[in-house]
């Protein structure tokens, strides 16, 4: 068994971050942060060309492998390194710039679905967030890279339908993509249906009380309950959301009629998810109830420590109150997640909840963990100044 307390702090003792080759003369920041952004750059391109170099064929378009391109493409604009681009250009160029493939819209479906029918469920649209920025990387010169997400996004708003997202995950796969294609078209309804379909997820999923979301209705206290009986609020679900969030802020104008609605809701959970964070600096996979399913888990806290450090960077969150969460989290990503040979490990396997004894370790990988750690990490090369 790994003593994953005395492992954590021996590490944190030398922040030197052997593991990735940092240089010396690093700059001390305010949180005790002690990188450089040249330092940050090698994290990325660690772990980046660690995942890249050991998955050279393009996967399909569902939503562990989009996840991955959307932490690609942040790498990509912090580091303008074009072996990044041309990755996620390669996968976009394979599956043809969509995500299920169904041109008959008479079979589009939005329940749980794998195969190409499943066209409106949003595991299959968060391709759609890489192939807009794509498009804005290469100069906005071949509409046909987007053709595909407007047509199945604007065919979905004609519908009466306001109940697309019906899990948590789906509010980052597709939240994104909405604001993206509105910053395209100028077209106000994709802000209209997103504020429709997000009001229909917290009345399904949000939990006003702990300021945090269930993964989905099946896991709404007391019908459902962790092992001590506590809510059962799902580490990941709730980094896909505070990201998402992130994510939707950034892309909407100032003046748009929701925003500062998003932004409440963004702060009141990044002062929930506060309190949650263990003194390691990871969150478990059951937030509220440690003991469900102890110990370090990746893909969550990846996300959370994204949301943060955007949140800080933008002015959204008070860098004072919230630099210790960072500090601890990104020592953990850094310290403990990352492996020598540039692995991301301690990422929870697919899944939908926080399962008692299930195994998480340091070999425990998957694209979409990846794509969270990007996430983290170039958003940190912004707010080292």
């Amino acid at each position: 068994m790994i003593n994953f307390k005395n492992s954590f702090f021996i590490a944190m003792t030398s922040v030197s971050f052997a593991l990735v080759g940092c240089k010396s003369g690093v700059v001390k920041q305010e949180t005790g942060i002690k990188q450089s952004k040249e330092d940050v750059i090698a994290i990325i391109d660690k772990v980046n060309s660690r995942w890249q170099d050991t998955h050279i064929e393009p996967g399909n378009a569902f939503w562990h492998v989009s996840a991955y391109h959307t932490g690609n493409m942040e790498a990509y604009k912090v580091t303008q390194n074009k072996k990044y681009l041309d990755y996620s250009l390669a996968w976009a160029d394979k599956n043809q710039w969509m995500g299920a493939k169904s041109n008959n819209k008479s079979e589009w479906k939005y329940n749980y679905g794998e195969n190409d029918k499943h066209v409106l469920f949003g595991d299959w649209q968060i391709c759609f967030q890489t192939y807009i920025d794509l498009y804005n990387f290469t100069g906005k010169n071949d509409p046909d890279k987007i053709a595909r997400a407007r047509e199945v996004m604007e065919y979905q708003m004609s519908t009466p339908a306001n109940d697309y997202w019906w899990w948590v995950d789906g509010l980052y796969m597709v939240m994104p993509v909405m604001t993206k294609l509105y910053n395209e078209t100028g077209n106000d309804m994709y802000l209209e249906k997103l504020h429709s379909y997000l009001s229909y997820a917290d009345s399904v999923m949000y939990d006003d009380e702990a300021k945090l979301y269930f993964r989905d209705a099946k896991y709404i206290y007391p019908q459902h309950k962790s092992t001590n009986g506590k809510k059962d609020f799902w580490s990941r679900g709730d980094g896909w959301i505070f990201a998402g969030y992130a994510k939707i802020i950034q892309d909407i104008p100032k003046t748009a009629k929701h925003r500062n609605e998003y932004i409440k809701r963004f702060k009141d959970m990044a002062k929930a998810l506060a309190h949650a964070q263990q003194k390691e600096g990871y969150w478990t996979r059951s937030i509220l109830d440690p003991e469900h399913a102890p110990g370090p888990e990746t893909s969550g806290t990846a996300f959370f420590t994204y949301g943060f450090l955007w949140g800080i960077n933008n002015g959204i969150l008070d860098k004072k109150t919230y630099s210790t969460v960072i500090e601890k989290s990104w020592n953990y990503l850094t310290a403990f997640a990352l492996q020598a040979d540039g692995t991301v490990g301690y990422v929870q396997p697919i899944g939908e909840k926080a399962i008692p004894g299930q195994v998480v370790n340091k070999n425990s990988t998957a694209d979409f963990g990846v794509g969270a750690f990007l996430l983290a990490a170039s958003e940190m090369y912004r707010f080292i100044k």
